[in-house]
């Protein structure tokens, strides 16, 4: 007879590792944007088989991180202008609101954090880490949005990132920078003192602005 107290050990299904690991890849712009890729060569890439990657594709291409043509090619998509302004609404309207619901929860050790997080963000600037850049921008979001405590619109806005990164990081190397986004350091002087109409704004004003940034290149 099994011990009712023996922890029993669940391992994560081989579609689902391979889902995380291509979407932490697509997270950090390592796919450019138009790049073919196939189900042999992930599977390759994951050591799987191909079934488990079918599957991870087929989630991705739902939340539009991918997609697939007529003849089976699987590539991250190209943005145009028009769902570059589309997407920058949709952070702009939910971004906000969870920066808003995180701000009751906000503490000195979690303004500690993202300071520090900022500035990984200058560092991997004076590197020429564009992947660094890309992975520390959306952890500096990531780690406050967290606080709002909301998962089904943290989803929401992670699909979104999902959709444009891939366009952020080719481009990367044509906006120029020299220091984390300002706004960034107007999100923590708002934090600072509470005041959730500037930290709405200030939000608002960088997700914004970083996307539009692209239109210009």
């Amino acid at each position: 007879m099994k011990n009712p107290n023996e922890i029993k050990e669940f391992s994560i299904p081989v579609h689902e590792t391979v889902y995380r690991n291509l979407r932490a890849e697509i997270l950090v712009g390592s796919i450019k944007p138009g790049e073919v890729l196939t189900l042999r060569g992930l599977a390759k890439r994951f050591a799987v088989s191909v079934m488990p990657v079918r599957e991870a594709v087929r989630r991705l291409t739902a939340e539009g991180a991918l997609s697939i043509s007529p003849s089976g090619r699987i590539f991250t998509p190209k943005l145009t202008n028009e769902r570059i302004e589309e997407l920058a609404s949709v952070r702009a309207l939910l971004e906000p609101e969870l920066a808003s619901k995180a701000l009751p929860r906000v503490h000195n050790a979690l303004i500690d954090r993202l300071v520090l997080i900022n500035s990984t963000i200058d560092q991997m600037i004076a590197k020429k880490d564009a992947n660094g850049y890309v992975r520390s921008n959306l952890e500096f979001h990531r780690t406050l949005y967290l606080r709002a405590q909301a998962p089904s619109t943290l989803a929401l806005v992670e699909t979104v990132w999902l959709q444009f990164v891939p366009t952020m990081r080719a481009l990367y190397d044509e906006i120029p920078r020299n220091q984390a986004p300002n706004y960034h350091r107007k999100i923590l002087s708002t934090l600072r003192v509470g005041d959730e109409p500037g930290l709405r704004l200030a939000v608002r004003a960088d997700v914004t602005n970083g996307l539009r940034m692209l239109l210009l290149t």
